[in-house]
């Protein structure tokens, strides 16, 4: 992984989203048909990252906008406790998750969901687990107004930057001619998460042309991966990111709890949405576990073995999941595909981070 860098339309609102699932799947199926399995080979290539990084218009990445979104991003000065920062829970030591199954917030407060990777979220067109977040920067205030996670607020986090002179000095320097406020803590904090990419992994190497990237077992991997009859997985883990950035309700037990999450369905009440989450990457996988929304799975072997059963809660289940008929060495096939998305971890410097002003 590197590091740089009223009736009447909610029943049309899901035959088009059946139509568009339909139309992904036989797309995929297509496109997995004329795959040619060999290094280097043309027809791999939309699997690979693009080179150029999204960003918005008024946002354009700086060295100084980025070096600032950096200690902001690792400043627990931005809680009301002054415990908490960003990277508590997206820390680079746990693949930018927390290794937790489900977050902790304020005061240790247990949160509902995992604290996803924010690994190659630039490419995402909706952020959080519900995708109510649009961008980076809208994400990146929602913790610290929440009283549930930072619960600083955007008043009381804008008056410590405010109050204090080394960060005006980089706010100054990083977006000259705009006030220390939200909107540029905001833009400076994405700025900084843009960078953190994952593009050559052994599988990125095995496409742009490495025979000796992958193994003959991760090679298998990969072709079951994407066979609509075995693993299924390209359907929802679509390329390039390994993800559709939809939203799917998988069958996870949690689901048949009393009072479950609904997900996707709070934000817009459309019943094939009733406890869909947001397609996570599989990129820097090994380093993210534990796995699902609720971190139900430990390990990515239960990951395989939950989609084999084609979901425990059949209730709500979306039209792409299904039972898969692997045997247990095609499931080995498949974790050790997995593996090949991953890459070594890297030395990453902590940021020293403007001096408190009393």
């Amino acid at each position: 992984m590197s590091i740089f860098n009223y009736n009447g339309k909610k029943t049309l609102l899901i035959m088009s989203h059946f139509f568009a699932l339909i139309m992904v799947g036989l797309f995929q199926t297509a496109q997995s048909k004329e795959l040619v399995f060999k290094a280097g080979n043309d027809s791999l290539k939309h699997w690979l990252m693009p080179k150029k990084i999204p960003h918005a218009e008024n946002n354009i990445p700086t060295q100084a906008r980025i070096e600032l979104g950096k200690k902001l991003f690792f400043d627990p000065r931005l809680s009301k406790d002054n415990n908490m920062s960003c990277a508590t829970c997206h820390n680079p030591m746990f693949g930018w998750s927390d290794g937790l199954a489900t977050a902790k917030g304020f005061k240790s407060k247990q949160l509902n969901r995992a604290s996803p990777t924010i690994v190659n979220t630039v490419f995402q067109t909706l952020q959080m687990w519900d995708g109510r977040k649009k961008d980076l920067a809208d994400q990146a205030l929602g913790p610290m107004m929440s009283p549930d996670e930072m619960n600083i607020g955007i008043d009381g986090a804008v008056h410590f930057l405010q109050g204090n002179q080394h960060y005006i000095k980089l706010f100054n320097q990083a977006y000259p001619n705009e006030p220390v406020n939200e909107k540029t803590l905001a833009k400076a904090i994405a700025s900084f998460e843009s960078t953190i990419i994952s593009d050559n992994s052994p599988f990125d190497r095995w496409v742009r042309g490495d025979k000796k990237a992958m193994t003959a077992q991760q090679i298998n991997g990969f072709k079951l991966f994407v066979d609509p009859n075995k693993g299924n997985c390209e359907v929802c883990h679509s390329a390039p990111n390994f993800t559709d950035n939809g939203f799917n309700n998988i069958g996870l037990a949690s689901h048949g709890n009393e009072n479950p999450d609904l997900g996707r369905y709070a934000i817009k009440p459309i019943k094939i949405l009733r406890g869909a989450f947001k397609t996570p990457t599989l990129r820097e996988v090994v380093h993210t576990a534990p796995y699902f929304h609720d971190g139900s799975a430990k390990t990515l072997e239960e990951v395989i073995a939950h989609y084999v059963t084609g979901g425990v809660v059949k209730q709500d289940l979306s039209p792409n999941m299904k039972p898969l008929s692997l045997t247990p060495q095609e499931q080995a096939d498949l974790v050790a595909f997995l593996q090949a998305l991953s890459t070594p971890a890297e030395e990453f410097t902590l940021p020293i981070l403007p001096k408190s002003e009393f």
